[in-house]
């Protein structure tokens, strides 16, 4: 019998070091393989084979409400700075009633993009900030 599936409203982050976990959005969960086209003189076909390439991952993008938490920002200063701090973490869904039912692990990641809140005198919105972590490699688990 099958099984509802998950929700996607319903997650939260986890990276090394740093404690916060409420997102509004993550986006970026992929990876890309493009295919080698590859053909010797010798073949009798007239296609060519496709190899396998090389692996790529998007960038994972974190959207939150501004606040007076500047534990990412700090993160991504550094690496403005030239210190690149690599660290690992997770986005974890959970279901209904708060329980982890799935994960995906990214290792090596680093703070590639800081866009700030854009601002409306006229609107009511809540300000948004939006991080993108750049990173080698992605499991699900």
């Amino acid at each position: 019998m099958p099984t509802n599936p998950y929700r996607s409203y319903n997650f939260r982050i986890e990276i090394d070091g740093i404690d916060r976990g409420g997102f509004q959005e993550c986006s970026g969960l992929d990876s890309t393989q493009d295919p080698i086209q590859y053909r010797e003189g010798t073949d009798k076909a007239l296609t060519q084979r496709k190899l396998p390439g090389l692996v790529t991952f998007s960038n994972i993008s974190l959207k939150w409400g501004s606040s007076d938490d500047a534990e990412l920002w700090e993160w991504r200063t550094k690496a403005v700075d030239g210190t690149v701090e690599r660290r690992n973490g997770s986005i974890v869904l959970l279901n209904d009633i708060g329980e982890e039912v799935m994960r995906w692990n990214f290792r090596d990641g680093w703070p590639t993009k800081w866009t700030g809140t854009t601002f409306n005198a006229t609107g009511n919105e809540v300000a948004i900030e939006t991080l993108e972590i750049a990173h080698e490699g992605l499991t699900k688990g």
